[in-house]
C-alpha cells in the first residue's frame, strides 16, 4: 500500500506521518558509543573469553581472601609431614605427591598443599595490581589532562616531572623501602602495612606512563569544537577539564589500565621473588617461585604451577586489553 498523497499546487507530497507509519520504533532507534563498542567486543571471542576468565579470577581471589583471612576455612600453611619422605625430604609418590586430596601435589620438606597456597595467594597479587593501577590512573589522568590543556610552563613542569619519575630506579627504591617496613605500621598489623607500601610504590611511580598518553590525547581534544563551544558559553577551566575532556578520555584510560594491571602484578611477583615483598609464611605466587628455586631445587615440578598462575593472569589481561582497544577504537587496528 502506497502512502496517501496530498495534491498542493499541482504536485503530490507524502505526509511525514504516512512515510514513517510502516517503520517499527526499534528500527529507527539510535545506539550510543558504548553500545556500539559492546557490539564490537562481543564479536571478539578471544576478548570475551579473557573477560570471563578475569571475572572468575576476581571472584576466586575474593573467595580466597574471605576463606583465609575472615573465616579461616582454608589453611595454606598447614604442614603434612606424613606426605614427605623423612630421609630425602621429598613428597611421597610421583609428580610431587599428586593425589586426589592434593591435586597439584605438596611441597618438599614441610608438605604444604600447592593448590591451597596458590589459591590463597591469588588475592594478594590481584589486590596490589588493581589498587596500584587505580592510583596510577587517578594521578596520571589528572596530571596529563592538566598538562595537555594549559600547555606553556604548566606542561613543561609536568612533563619534566614525568621524565624524572621515568628515570627513577624504581626497582632499587622498592627493594630498599619494602625491605625495612615493620610488621606494625600506619595502625595496621601483619601483611597489611607491606601491602599498603607496595601499592603506594608501584602506583605512585608508574603514573607517568598513563600521564603521557592522556596528555597526548588532551592536546588533540582541546582544539575540538565542543571545547570551543564550552568556552564560548563561559565555562571555566575546571569544568572544561573534568566535564568535557576527561569523559572523552575514558576509552584510552580504560584500555591502558587493563594493560597496566598485569605489569603491576608482575612487579609485585618480582619483589616477592627477591624476598622484599610479602613475607613468609603468607603465600604469594612470587614467593612460591622463590622457594622453588632456592629450597626445592631437587624437583622443578614446584615451579610450574605458581609460574603458570602468573602467566595465565598476565595473558588474559593483555588479551582483554587488546580486544577492548579494538572495540573502542577500531581505526587503531
Amino acid at each position: 500500500m502506497t502512502a496517501p498523497l496530498e495534491v498542493s499546487g499541482g504536485s503530490a507530497e507524502a505526509q511525514p506521518e504516512a512515510v514513517t507509519q510502516g517503520l517499527s520504533k526499534k528500527a529507527i532507534q539510535g545506539r550510543s558509543l558504548g553500545q556500539i563498542a559492546w557490539m564490537r567486543l562481543k564479536r571478539d571471542r578471544v576478548a570475551m573469553v579473557s573477560g570471563v576468565l578475569i571475572v572468575i579470577m576476581v571472584i576466586a581471589a575474593l573467595a580466597a581472601l574471605l576463606l583465609d583471612r575472615v573465616f579461616g576455612v582454608i589453611h595454606p600453611n598447614d604442614f603434612h609431614q606424613d606426605l614427605v619422605d623423612p630421609d630425602i625430604q621429598t613428597p611421597i609418590g610421583s609428580l610431587g605427591g599428586v593425589s586426589w586430596a592434593h591435586p597439584l601435589g605438596v611441597e618438599p620438606v614441610n608438605g604444604r598443599d600447592l593448590l591451597t597456597r596458590i589459591f590463597a595467594g591469588s588475592w594478594i597479587s590481584l589486590l596490589i595490581g588493581f589498587c596500584a593501577t587505580m592510583l596510577s590512573v587517578i594521578i596520571g589522568a589528572v596530571m596529563g589532562v592538566i598538562a595537555g590543556y594549559f600547555r606553556g610552563w604548566v606542561d613543561t613542569l609536568i612533563s619534566r616531572l614525568m621524565d624524572i619519575f621515568l628515570a627513577f630506579p624504581l626497582l632499587l627504591f622498592a627493594i630498599a623501602l619494602a625491605g625495612v617496613i615493620p610488621d606494625k605500621a600506619f595502625g595496621l598489623t601483619g601483611d597489611w602495612p607491606r601491602i599498603l607500601v607496595l601499592v603506594f610504590i608501584i602506583g605512585f611511580f608508574n603514573w607517568p606512563y598513563i600521564g603521557r598518553i592522556v596528555r597526548a590525547q588532551t592536546l588533540s581534544l582541546r582544539e575540538r569544537e565542543f571545547v570551543d563551544a564550552a568556552r564560548s558559553l563561559g565555562a571555566r577551566s575546571p569544568h572544561v577539564l573534568f566535564k568535557e575532556l576527561l569523559p572523552n578520555l575514558v576509552a584510552p584510560i580504560l584500555v591502558y589500565s587493563t594493560l597496566l594491571i598485569p605489569t603491576n602484578i608482575l612487579f609485585e611477583a618480582a619483589l616477592s621473588f627477591l624476598g622484599v615483598g610479602i613475607q613468609p609464611p603468607t603465600p604469594t605466587w612470587g614467593g612460591m617461585l622463590s622457594d622453588a628455586t632456592r629450597i626445592f631445587q631437587a624437583d622443578p615440578w614446584f615451579m610450574i604451577f605458581p609460574g603458570l598462575a602468573i602467566f595465565l593472569t598476565v595473558l588474559v589481561f593483555n588479551l582483554f586489553g587488546d580486544g577492548l582497544r579494538d572495540a573502542l577504537d577500531p581505526r587503531a587496528r
